[in-house]
């Protein structure tokens, strides 16, 4: 039996593929490079076994002629476990659009503040010497009342805007402020 190069083709074109939809913000891309993640690792274990063989099954067939059935253990495996990521991914694309009706991850505000800082090292950095808009929320100083009569103030405005409106597909009240 002559080696062939197809499989090992295939198995780094599902890998650069999968990849390539992970690293995008949609999270149905995210899903669908899973996928491909792991039907291409399933195909890296399966080769991993070696050549095919008979059912192993003793009687049925001889010992030296047996497929390999850890390998066909750990791919069955895979499958279940990915099957069950895809169903909480395939949730959380669902609730996503159904909160603000699109499914593509925005681009986060926290994530631009910490890029704009200086390349300080962590264990060099003092939370006192910091700005007070860049100290995190369990600093000493951070829970002012101002603080507190805002969040209420952003809350009750939020209520007011979506008085009557449901939350999601429940009768819950948009914000925490209006079930008071």
């Amino acid at each position: 039996m002559t080696p062939t190069v197809v499989l090992p083709v295939i198995i780094g074109g599902l890998y650069a593929a999968g990849v390539y939809l992970l690293l995008d913000r949609s999270l149905t891309r995210v899903l669908l490079g899973f996928l491909l993640l792991g039907n291409a690792t399933n195909l890296l274990v399966l080769s991993s076994g070696g050549p095919a063989g008979g059912p192993p099954i003793i009687g049925v067939t001889e010992p030296g002629e047996m497929s390999d059935p850890l390998t066909q253990a750990l791919v069955l495996t895979a499958i279940v476990i990915t099957f069950g990521i895809a169903a909480f991914l395939l949730a959380m694309i669902y609730r996503s659009w159904r909160l603000v009706r699109q499914e593509v991850v925005g681009v986060d505000e926290e994530d631009r503040r910490v890029a704009r800082r200086e390349g300080i090292h962590a264990d060099e950095l003092d939370p006192d010497d910091l700005a007070p808009e860049d100290r995190s929320a369990a600093h000493a100083d951070s829970l002012h009342s101002s603080s507190l009569e805002g969040d209420r103030a952003a809350e009750h405005a939020l209520a007011e805007r979506y008085a009557g409106i449901p939350s999601d597909d429940v009768d819950l009240p948009p914000t925490r402020g209006a079930a008071r």
